[in-house]
């Protein structure tokens, strides 16, 4: 398991926020859980273990604030699907 951090959903942005985005690519994702165990900040889990986000949409890319970019990359590398995506477009 991971090192537990306190979860607390971010604040919502008052400006459109640019830089990094997390996406899950549904076609691969089986629902493991690993991704909101190592990025509980971010993410959360639905009634089937699958990830469901704090806030944006992860279809499209949910934006990952600056200070959880090195652990959203751990979550990325970390999917048994690699079902996770960072863009840093």
């Amino acid at each position: 398991m991971s090192a537990t951090r306190t979860s607390s959903a971010p604040p919502a942005p008052s400006r459109p926020v640019t830089g990094p985005r997390l996406q899950v690519d549904w076609t691969l994702c089986e629902g493991r859980g690993h991704c909101f165990e190592m990025l509980p900040e971010l993410l959360g889990e639905d009634p089937w273990g699958y990830p469901i986000p704090r806030a944006g949409n992860l279809s499209r890319g949910m934006a990952v604030p600056p200070h959880l970019l090195p652990h959203a990359r751990d979550a990325v590398v970390s999917c048994p699907r690699l079902a996770l995506l960072l863009r840093e477009d």
